[in-house]
């Protein structure tokens, strides 16, 4: 099955949803089913014959057939109405229980910044929420528009610049849950991913402890020297040092991350030093440039993010 699948919910918005899709085939699928299945009789049935020539009769305003295809439709209609808007109105209007988590969410192209305003944690990229607990998420755009769309979790929901948007998922299993930006938002677009971890408490609670240390690198000082001299503290930050800019992720615990990239590659020292080198060879177009570091100093700034736990 499908990672991206809408048909295996494992979350209390995604039930909803599926439900009535469900109720939407099923509806669909039965007027399919009649309309074809009359058609096809008819066809059979009253096909013309070499023998018979003669015009068949020609019935006109029948008021019972009218009322029948004008009616039946109506309240078909009618009642799927009233289903979506019962499904909406339940996930868009859901009461905040006590101990929800809250995350602020804020696209970028092509990236995911995640903030956790009382945890007091800035991560990028890989979303993480504890099992079995609901995560209200505000949703923002820094640029253009995006879409934040887990099938598995919940439906899509728009990132519009200036204009606040909200969704909430209550993961009812763990694992890892994958989607997309569901909205074309530039060159990049197909490859702005998105991963969400849902933990255990346990394993959220050492997850929320290792963000909030602060990272040791003095194993690497040279490639923090390099790292310090150049433009990438102009967007990227990293906490306890010069690096506080905001415009890229936030890599104050990059290598507890399984990817780079948004999602594009895997997070290990062969990727991450092509990132490094030459960002297009991963994700042309990205807003990421090359520095043109000599190799000792593309080394040396490697091993320093790696020491970034």
């Amino acid at each position: 099955m499908s990672p991206t699948t809408i048909f295996a919910p494992a979350s209390t918005p995604a039930d909803s949803i599926f439900g009535l899709s469900v109720l939407v085939l099923v509806t669909v699928a039965a007027i399919f089913i009649a309309v074809f299945g009359l058609l096809a009789y008819v066809v059979l049935r009253f096909r013309r014959r070499s023998h018979d020539r003669s015009e068949p009769p020609q019935i006109y305003g029948s008021t019972q057939v009218e009322l029948a295809w004008t009616v039946v439709p109506v309240l078909i209609v009618v009642a799927l109405f009233l289903a979506s808007a019962r499904v909406i109105a339940s996930v868009q209007n859901a009461t905040h229980p006590p101990g929800a988590l809250q995350v602020i969410v804020t696209g970028h192209q092509y990236w995911w910044e995640y903030q956790y305003p009382s945890l007091k944690i800035t991560t990028a990229n890989e979303l993480h929420v504890p099992v079995s607990i609901p995560t209200f998420l505000t949703l923002l755009s820094a640029d253009t528009d995006h879409s934040f769309w887990v099938p598995r979790l919940a439906g899509k929901t728009d990132l519009i610049p200036n204009h606040p948007n909200s969704m909430w998922i209550d993961p009812h299993e763990t694992g890892l849950f994958l989607g997309q930006c569901a909205q074309y938002c530039g060159t990049q677009h197909a490859k702005m991913l998105l991963r969400v971890y849902v933990d255990s408490p346990a394993e959220f609670e050492r997850w929320v402890r290792t963000q909030q240390q602060a990272p040791s690198s003095a194993a690497s000082s040279q490639g923090q020297r390099v790292f310090e001299a150049t433009a990438c503290i102009n967007c990227h930050t990293v906490s306890g040092t010069s690096a506080n800019g905001k415009f890229g992720p936030d890599l104050t615990h990059l290598m507890t991350r399984e990817t780079i990239a948004s999602g594009a590659a895997a997070n290990n020292h062969g990727m991450l030093r092509l990132w490094i080198k030459n960002p297009d060879a991963i994700k042309p177009g990205s807003k990421m440039p090359a520095m043109g570091l000599s190799d000792p100093d593309l080394d040396a700034v490697t091993a320093y993010l790696e020491t970034l736990r």
